[in-house]
């Protein structure tokens, strides 16, 4: 008989421990079990297996309650390694997590426990029988192709043999049985060479070869050619028999890397994100575990992937918030990504123009080594003008384009150059506001105001989708006066663009015109070809893309980040203007940028109009280290999230009042609704994570409250 602990799928923090269970049959550590639970049944993963010799009777006397059998063992192998295993635990610690929710987000949704119901696909292959037929001279071409291939699918076989393949089946020449459906190789078009490194990427590839470091910032301008030596550092793991990790914020950067490195190496190639299906998903998963991805390309959650051999991990434009998880666990990829990189002894590179503060104050400190790139490839900066929209609204200009964007564009136009318009801000309008009360439309399920859509003729919320025709009476006093319309998006700024530019080709990339599969990729293979003059978009267009035609980029609104009370409010908003104007003049033509803001003399502005991080790092450090934020000090968010206002302020104050150490315990605040989930918050401000931490973890051990609605984020990235 064996004895399995095993972590049980529920929310429920009181239950985060492994409970005991009996089986006749061995189950690997990390497989998923069913095991009865309660009144009903639920499935966990398996902690240890060990063997007793106690009988059921004996366990009882022995722990206090009688030990049930599990139903049955759903994995034949376990789909955790070892190392993904320990992982797992120490997120756990690091994240103030239950263990279930660290197992959850690694696996893909096929085979989460939360979601186990869902079939993996299987599909039939065929192979030789040990029978012997009387096979007509096409019949035994087909047979011979079998036996060359050892085993191959039906569904190829009958592609090959269209009418050969169900004879071997009726002869009982072939036998027929089902694999899963494994991962197709990523197509490959035209092979690329390395490029010849420049002086600059030489003494980088050496700086980083040369160092047994295991963490480095690799902080180069935009064309400074991060990338090349992404690649060619990978070539070297690869020449090695290592597998390589290559991260990316966003699906929106995925496609332009996926087709460098699939240039670049073959079809060895694992690609996973968000855009592919729960079996897509799988299939990759079980690619890398198989060994036959040897390069995998991905955002966020591949950071998880079962590798067994890493030689080398690259996170891509390391700065960005998509790196952070928002749901539990709340971990940051960053740091899963060097736990892997010390666990596999392989270098990670982190590589951004606008490193987040935090990673850079670390390099500044040695804990990373830094390396740094200061010029372009093609040693042009592109231009910068900053328009004051101040003076252009003072003026009678438009309050969208202002005369001298609209002018540089037209010199684009003409020359059949390519432009991106960034606006952060997606939908037509973004506020109604009723002529006679002044009452703005709001989500009835959020605090927030509903965006005007006009090609739908709807009215959006951007936080939790709900959806309303637009309302021809004010819902507050009933007025059939009409409506202000507030701020613009995307939709908007491209009605702009063709009404001053008469048949010029527009391409919109965000969130409403990406929704449908691989939609980011058939839009930017659009742009690259030509196929439209102005690709306009949200904040996915202002980073990792390179158009050599493109000579011209226009940010609109570009400070409208500031107005955020948010701490890191200035550093986003500087990444954004930086990130955004390093997509002009990548080729041989020279570039320009010109930033649409309403604060043209703030330092977030004109530190990225000179392309300066430094002396924004400086400037923004001041400010950082007289409010005591990070990375001089940490922070944890406890955020209780409830359906009853008094419920969730109750719960947020015992919290208060409960924790205490060195360190500093804010709130209780109010934060905005969202999907009719209200939401106190308490902070804890300090100079030593691992007290504050042990702090949290105590009051969760020792509390009698039911913590169900408690969402624990240490190191938030966000305060709003």
């Amino acid at each position: 008989m064996k004895l399995i602990q095993c972590w049980i799928e529920h929310p429920i923090r009181k239950l985060d421990q492994t409970f005991a269970y009996l089986s006749d049959v061995q189950a690997e550590q990390g497989a998923r079990v069913e095991v009865p639970f309660g009144h009903g049944r639920a499935v966990g993963f398996v902690e240890s297996c060990t063997d007793t010799a106690e009988t059921p009777e004996q366990l009882k006397a022995r722990l206090g309650f009688s030990v049930k059998k599990i139903i049955r063992v759903l994995d034949e192998s376990s789909l955790i390694t070892p190392e993904l295993h320990d992982l797992a635990l120490w997120m756990k610690e690091q994240t103030l997590s239950t263990a279930i929710s660290c197992f959850q987000a690694m696996l893909p949704g096929k085979v989460k426990p939360i979601s186990s119901k869902q079939k993996i696909l299987f599909e039939k292959y065929v192979r030789l029988s040990q029978e012997t037929a009387d096979l007509t001279p096409k019949e035994l071409e087909a047979y011979l192709y079998v036996k060359q291939t050892g085993e191959i699918s039906y569904h190829d076989l009958r592609q090959k043999y269209p009418g050969q393949a169900h004879a071997l089946v009726e002869k009982n020449a072939v036998d027929i049985f089902e694999k899963e459906k494994a991962a197709q190789d990523h197509p490959v078009g035209s092979r690329s060479l390395p490029f010849v490194l420049s002086d600059q990427q030489k003494r980088a590839m050496e700086e980083i070869e040369g160092s047994e470091d295991p963490v480095y910032l690799l902080h180069g301008a935009t064309g400074s050619g991060k990338t090349e030596i992404y690649l060619q550092l990978a070539e070297k793991a690869l020449q090695k028999g290592k597998q390589v990790l290559i991260l990316v914020p966003e699906i929106a950067l995925t496609p332009q890397m996926i087709e460098r490195v699939a240039a670049r190496f073959g079809t060895a190639l694992a690609i996973y994100h968000s855009g592919l299906n729960a079996q897509q998903k799988y299939e990759q998963y079980r690619r890398v575990m198989n060994g036959k991805a040897e390069v995998v390309v991905g955002t966020r959650s591949a950071v998880f992937l079962p590798f067994h051999d890493l030689g080398l991990i690259v996170m891509d434009e390391e700065h960005d918030a998509s790196y952070k998880q928002e749901n539990q666990p709340s971990y940051h990829c960053r740091d899963v990504a060097i736990w892997r990189g010390k666990f596999h002894h392989c270098k990670v590179i982190l590589g951004s123009a606008t490193p987040s503060l935090d990673t850079y104050a670390r390099a500044l400190k040695h804990v990373y080594h830094l390396v740094v790139m200061k010029d372009r490839i093609n040693q042009s900066l592109p231009k910068v003008t900053i328009v004051s929209m101040k003076d252009c609204i003072r003026h009678g200009d438009s309050y969208i384009l202002s005369e001298q964007l609209k002018q540089k564009i037209h010199e684009r136009l003409v020359r059949k150059e390519q432009v991106i318009l960034l606006l952060n801000r997606r939908g037509y309008n973004t506020q109604l506001r009723c002529r006679k009360c002044g009452e703005v439309i709001t989500c009835p399920h959020c605090d927030l105001a509903m965006s005007y859509h006009r090609e739908e003729g709807r009215m959006k919320c951007h936080a939790c989708g709900y959806e309303m025709i637009r309302p021809r009476v004010c819902p507050k006093c009933g007025s059939s006066e009409g409506f202000l319309t507030l701020g613009f998006g995307t939709e908007r700024l491209e009605q702009e663009v063709h009404a001053c530019f008469e048949g010029v080709r527009t391409l919109r990339m965000d969130a409403d015109t990406t929704s449908r599969k691989d939609s980011h990729e058939k839009i930017l293979a659009a742009f690259g070809r030509h196929e439209a003059d102005i690709l306009l978009g949200t904040q996915m267009i202002a980073k990792g893309l390179d158009y050599p035609n493109v000579t011209l980029v226009g940010v609109i609104n570009g400070d409208d980040g500031l107005k955020r009370t948010d701490f890191r409010s200035c550093e986003t908003s500087f990444d954004l203007l930086m990130q955004a104007g390093g997509r002009s003049g990548r080729g041989e033509q020279n570039g320009e940028v010109v930033y649409q803001v309403f604060d043209p003399d703030h330092y977030a502005v004109q530190c990225a109009a000179h392309q300066d991080y430094v002396s924004f790092f400086q400037n923004e450090m001041l400010f950082r280290r007289a409010g005591q934020y990070p990375p001089y000090t940490y922070l944890i968010a406890l955020t209780v999230i409830a359906s009853d206002q008094k419920y969730a302020d109750h719960l947020a104050l015992k919290i208060k009042n409960e924790i205490s150490g060195n360190f500093k315990v804010i709130g209780v605040i109010s934060l905005l609704k969202i999907q009719d989930r209200v939401r106190s918050r308490v902070l804890l401000k300090g100079k030593n994570l691992e007290e504050m931490r042990n702090a949290v973890q105590y009051f969760i051990d020792h509390t009698d409250a039911d913590l169900k609605g408690l969402r624990i984020d240490v190191n938030p990235l966000t305060l709003d």
